[in-house]
């Protein structure tokens, strides 16, 4: 499980203001709370300019975390340690009783899941001991058999395997013992001198004597010559003959094909109906291709929710994905109250200003924290790029005034900065006209209908022509594969403060016109409107949009 990760996230379609907050959001509540739980992530791919800005300040791309389910990693997961497949049954029963489970995984050297052994197969193994080839079939390890039955080995080697033969009891005179010993097999006797030399004889491979019986020098040497191992136990020969069995090893009797396990990063709601239709204990769960340990039903019980805190949005549709199934501990927003709701009270921070950026830096002074330069740098990044560099009609004085603080602490010229940062963010080069459409969209429900807004902006106006052409076509796949009713896009000349936007959708032309009533310019063909001194979606396209809905609506 992982502890007390406190993921630290912004919006899908991530802009510079939503990466830049949730870095720095995370390391001012790593710096005031002392704990290393916070973590920056992103809910997908970056933008050029966010690129950029990273880069700039050689600062880490955040994880990717497009899902915040629980998964199997946010479960208790109990550790079992593997054990080695000649691990006899004797020893796999010793270990579930100190383990207080009913089933153990069993691994290879580098930790690779092998099979599977269980209360029941170990059952079944030992109702079979009629079986007298079971241990040789099993290839048993003779240091098996001599701890099984507490022996000590007084003749050859404990290392190798008992491969070939069977297993019986001498309990004939040696003329009978004559027909059923075969090479290789173990004889169970006790300390009659003429049973064991035939025993040797028949080229025996090794012989249990019981009850502690001493060997004479002269069957040792026999047994020596013939290679014949003897193991000699203080058990009778009813005990050896019932305990023997437990010195199979259990890759004989596990289970090794077909396994049913579960990935750390298995989402808990897609394993639940399997637990629940395959009535196991225990499954074993995979980090990799490593063995982790084993979870049973009862371990959802006490399933924790990840832990969220979202930045740059409070809308539903536009937060990573299983948003519903977190826990949400904070929000930090400068847009319009949203569709997000919380089980439980939430610290809830909105401010009507031009980036969350600035609400961050107002969250450092206020708890006395000064940033470092790089942090300072990335909510400086995020102010310019939301505000295009105090041009936006969502800039407001508190925005300017933490611009201008924070580039003093990260000794950056802010104009400089900005062309640079602009031009990478404007180049729309080895971009497939679908991916610059999606590369900055918001959804939005209002008045029962489904909208997206894109939006591009550039420092050369003159591309948007060609844009339009190239885009267009996608916008109209893109509402056909949807569930959306109008899809908008819109592109920003930043030297110019104006934006052109086209549209597609029922009734999607007719509600801009409203929208924007004496305010824009109707454009020939399918250019679409110009929107003179319209630079922000989130001020001045979107209630616009919502205005027009609610009215036709």
């Amino acid at each position: 499980m992982e502890e007390n990760k406190i993921l630290v996230i912004g919006h899908k379609n991530p802009d510079t203001d939503s990466i830049c907050s949730a870095i720095s959001y995370a390391a001012l509540k790593r710096k005031i709370t002392g704990s290393d739980s916070y973590e920056a992530r992103r809910a997908g791919d970056l933008n050029p300019e966010t690129s950029f800005v990273l880069d700039y300040f050689h600062v880490p791309l955040p994880e990717l975390t497009e899902d915040v389910r629980p998964q199997v990693c946010d479960i208790e997961i109990r550790t079992i340690p593997g054990v080695d497949r000649e691990m006899s049954l004797k020893n796999a029963w010793k270990r579930m009783k100190e383990e207080n489970c009913v089933t153990l995984p069993v691994v290879t050297g580098n930790n690779h899941l092998s099979g599977l052994i269980t209360v029941n197969d170990i059952t079944k193994l030992n109702m079979d001991v009629f079986d007298h080839e079971m241990l040789s079939r099993a290839k048993t390890p003779y240091r098996n058999i001599i701890d099984a039955l507490e022996g000590e080995l007084v003749v050859g080697d404990a290392e190798g395997y008992f491969d070939h033969g069977k297993v019986l009891i001498a309990a004939a005179n040696p003329d009978l013992m004559e027909n059923y010993i075969n090479e290789g097999d173990i004889v169970i006797l006790g300390n009659r001198y003429e049973s064991q030399l035939c025993a040797i004889e028949m080229d025996a491979g090794c012989l249990v004597v019981c009850l502690g019986a001493a060997v004479s020098q002269t069957i040792k040497k026999l047994a020596t010559e013939k290679g014949c191992r003897i193991i000699v136990t203080d058990y009778d020969t009813l005990t050896v003959a019932r305990v023997i069995s437990q010195s199979v090893p259990v890759s004989y009797g596990m289970v090794s094909e077909d396994l049913l396990t579960f990935s750390t990063e298995d989402y808990v709601d897609e394993i639940r109906d399997t637990m629940a239709r395959v009535r196991h204990r225990d499954f074993p769960v995979l980090e990799g291709s490593h063995y982790r340990g084993m979870i049973s039903r009862r371990n959802l019980l006490g399933m924790k929710k990840k832990q969220v805190i979202l930045v740059d949005h409070n809308e539903r549709g536009q937060a990573v994905d299983g948003i519903a199934s977190a826990e949400i501990l904070e929000i930090i927003d400068h847009h319009r109250l949203g569709t997000i709701e919380t089980i439980s009270p939430v610290f809830f921070r909105n401010q009507p200003l031009g980036c969350t950026g600035t609400i961050i830096w107002q969250m450092y002074r206020e708890n006395g924290v000064t940033p470092d330069p790089v942090i300072a740098g990335l909510m400086l990044s995020a102010i310019i790029s939301d505000t295009l560099l105090f041009r936006s009609p969502t800039c407001t004085a508190v925005d300017r005034e933490a611009a201008s603080d924070l580039a003093g602490i990260a000794g950056i010229d802010m104009e400089d900065f900005a062309r640079k940062m602009f031009a990478a963010g404007s180049s729309l080069h080895g971009k497939s006209p679908m991916q610059i459409l999606k590369q900055d969209r918001k959804e939005f429900t209002v008045g029962g209908k489904n909208i997206t807004v894109s939006q591009i902006s550039s420092m050369n106006s003159g591309e948007f022509p060609e844009l339009k052409a190239q885009v267009l076509p996608c916008m109209k796949e893109y509402l056909e594969n949807s569930r959306l009713d109008m899809v908008f896009f819109l592109m920003t000349g930043i030297l110019e403060n104006s934006s052109d936007l086209i549209c597609v959708g029922d009734g999607a032309e007719d509600l801009v016109k409203l929208a924007f009533e004496g305010r824009m310019e109707e454009l020939p063909g399918d250019e679409g409107f110009r929107l003179p001194g319209v630079i922000s979606r989130k001020k001045q396209v979107i209630p616009a949009i919502t205005a027009g809905l609610e009215y036709i609506s």
